[in-house]
């Protein structure tokens, strides 16, 4: 049960000053982004539409602590599909951009592995250039599955190695110095 007194007005406006976030209140829930999403097609538990429309009534804990935020593959189908320039990726964006900001406050728990994922990857990207896939990959397995559902991966990790498709070691790029710069200014923000 909704109870008014649980809701936050304010939710959207709050999403709609966050960069990506800015077209949400453009949003009439048409369900052309549900219809064409290639995510809600496997998993029933996922609807951009109902996110948005929770997101607009301001039920905003259930919202951010929805483990379903988290499965937005960013294909963009829903954005080409939505009649009111929505832009739901990016929104979905600005609504996870909260989440995170919420959760490192202690505000709300974010359940869900994907933003341990994230950050290990950007960390990555920052000291190489790139992502070093075997870094990323293993510190992940070790921080969501242990020390043994690590190990359980390491067989497959190894062929990968045989086969050249995975480093041992992190590649640096030329222009590390230029990207730990950029991702700087952008913190700055």
């Amino acid at each position: 049960m909704i109870k008014s007194s649980d809701l936050d007005p304010n939710f959207k406006y709050e999403i709609s000053n966050e960069p990506g976030g800015e077209n949400i209140k453009k949003c009439f829930n048409c369900t052309g982004c549900t219809v064409g999403c290639p995510l809600a097609e496997i998993d029933k538990s996922y609807n951009p539409r109902i996110i948005l429309r929770k997101a607009l009534l301001g039920m905003r804990k259930e919202v951010l602590t929805d483990d379903s935020l988290w499965l937005c593959a960013s294909c963009y189908i829903c954005y080409e599909r939505c009649p009111q320039d929505v832009k739901i990726t990016e929104v979905i964006g600005a609504i996870r951009a909260i989440a995170q900001r919420e959760a490192k406050a202690g505000k709300i728990k974010i359940t869900n592995d994907k933003p341990l994922f994230d950050h290990l990857f950007i960390d990555s990207v920052k000291s190489n250039g790139k992502w070093y896939e075997a870094g990323v990959s293993g510190t992940f397995m070790l921080k969501t599955k242990g020390i043994g559902g690590a190990i359980g991966y390491a067989p497959m990790g190894l062929e990968l190695f045989k086969k050249g498709k995975l480093s041992i070691l992190p590649h640096k790029i030329k222009g590390t110095k230029e990207i730990k710069r950029i991702f700087e200014e952008v913190e700055k923000k």
